[in-house]
């Protein structure tokens, strides 16, 4: 046993009245060396100005939200304006091609933009959550479907999900401020794209209308996430809508605005006083009623978070605004236990705290960034203990077909080997079976082949689901 550790066999000390010694603090854990608390470093240098196209933008201006808005990179031609000579024209060959193939539009902030390593683009985390490149493309699983959560299916009117007993999802408006490669909701929110032909989630009066009649109606709702799209892009006065005509139903105790807001564009925090103001006043007036109104953004990497992430989220908890944490589990981006826990400790640091991890979805164009059920379950255990317990977040795998989020490990059967994860959800949809399916890349080449085979693909679907229901009886 090394000096530094404590004897679990040594007898406790007795103290003696006026032993000093004995209550001096022991140090029983070895020494920690400052350089090694890495989520307190947050980025305060003009690191925008790296950015050719940027060099001589001032920090006033690059902290405007307006100037972020403006400045988004949305096509090919923005993106060579921007980087110039950082990038060869091999690259953004790859870029154009990764443009015409992805299901969701592009748009990058200056801010997200100027935060990736241009030196390794190819690899680099907040690039490949973004910016689609041609080159790392795969073919979607034979299992997919583009609206994978079955959204529309549970939804009474356009935009407005009830799928839990208690709880709704209003999807208010259908663009953000970035869109991200990932997102499960391709299939609606931004424009149209070469793949895909979007679903109309805009924001009109007679659609938030018909929501809110239907929420009136059904007293069982507490609980609404407000999402779309994006609560960033509300205008000030919608965001006091909004609030105020949930806060004037009676039976709905709680709601959060969803934004990937703060992870991308922080500084509409610093400067658009008009917006945090009026989040600020439904936040309030909720509390004046009893109740809980909070932000849900999507942090997904430690390198999203800088000095100006700390800055924004130091104005909202300075107003008693609560802010939680939804990353998604991405293959290259965040998918070891070691850039969680960063990212866990990093946003516990700047008051935010990790709520849930999700399985990356069944989305299309993006089965190079999803992962395993297995590796959720293992980074999952790596984190239980790394930091407090309110601070560690859930991974959760939301269940295609409608069966809403169950925790990683809480399959009824899980076989490796076809990749075939199944789940209950007895309080959502009680006796359904609903199947998650992990990334072709992670099987063996003949599995691969197996799923590409029709009546072998049945047949692995058909023995999984035989097998669970054995065990759910």
């Amino acid at each position: 046993m090394s000096a530094s550790q404590p004897d679990p066999t040594a007898e406790p000390r007795t103290i003696a009245a006026g032993d000093d010694e004995a209550l001096r603090p022991r140090h029983l854990r070895p020494p920690v060396d400052p350089a090694t608390l890495t989520w307190r470093n947050l980025r305060r240098d003009a690191f925008w100005q790296r950015i050719p196209g940027w060099a001589e933008v001032d920090e006033k201006t690059f902290l405007d939200h307006a100037w972020q808005d403006r400045n988004a990179i949305t096509s090919p031609k923005k993106l060579i304006a921007a980087v110039r000579d950082l990038v060869g024209s091999d690259f953004i060959a790859d870029v154009e091609q990764g443009f015409h193939h992805a299901p969701m539009s592009v748009r990058i902030t200056p801010y997200i933009l100027a935060l990736m390593d241009w030196d390794h683009p190819y690899v680099d985390p907040l690039r490949r959550q973004f910016l689609p490149l041609a080159s790392q493309l795969q073919p979607d699983h034979p299992m997919l479907t583009l609206d994978s959560l079955a959204e529309q299916a549970d939804a009474p009117v356009p935009g407005l999900t009830h799928r839990y007993p208690d709880k709704a999802l209003f999807l208010v408006l259908d663009t953000c401020p970035v869109y991200c490669r990932f997102c499960t909701r391709s299939y609606a929110v931004g424009g149209s794209t070469d793949e895909v032909e979007k679903v109309s989630i805009k924001a009109t009066r007679a659609r938030w209308d018909a929501a809110f009649q239907y929420l009136a109606e059904r007293p069982e709702i507490e609980d609404v996430v407000v999402s779309g799209g994006d609560a960033y892009r509300l205008k000030p006065e919608q965001v006091r809508e909004i609030g105020d005509r949930l806060l004037d139903i009676p039976h709905i105790r709680r709601f959060r605005y969803a934004t990937k807001g703060p992870a991308v564009m922080p500084m509409k925090l610093l400067t658009d006083q008009a917006w945090l103001d009026a989040l600020t006043a439904v936040v309030d007036r909720g509390r004046k009623l009893g109740k809980e109104v909070v932000l849900h953004t999507h942090f997904a990497h430690p390198n999203e978070i800088t000095g100006y992430s700390e800055d924004a989220m130091q104005r909202l908890f300075e107003r008693g605004i609560t802010v939680r944490n939804q990353a998604v589990l991405q293959n290259g981006v965040n998918d070891t236990a070691e850039t969680m826990i960063e990212l866990g400790r990093r946003l516990g640091y700047i008051n935010v705290h990790p709520y849930y991890v999700y399985i990356h979805d069944l989305v299309r164009g993006t089965e190079d960034l999803r992962t395993t059920v297995a590796r959720g379950i293992r980074i999952e255990k790596r984190l239980r203990g790394a930091t407090a317990g309110f601070n560690t977040p859930t991974f959760v795998v939301d269940a295609p077909g409608g069966g809403g989020k169950r925790d990683v490990h809480s399959f009824e059967h899980y076989d490796r080997e076809t990749g075939i994860s199944v789940y209950t959800a007895p309080s959502v949809k009680e006796g359904r079976l609903f199947m998650y399916f992990d990334p072709l890349a992670e099987l063996s080449p003949a599995m691969r082949a197996a799923w590409g085979d029709p009546k072998l693909r049945h047949e692995m679907v058909h023995d999984a689901l035989a097998t669970a229901r054995q065990r759910t009886i």
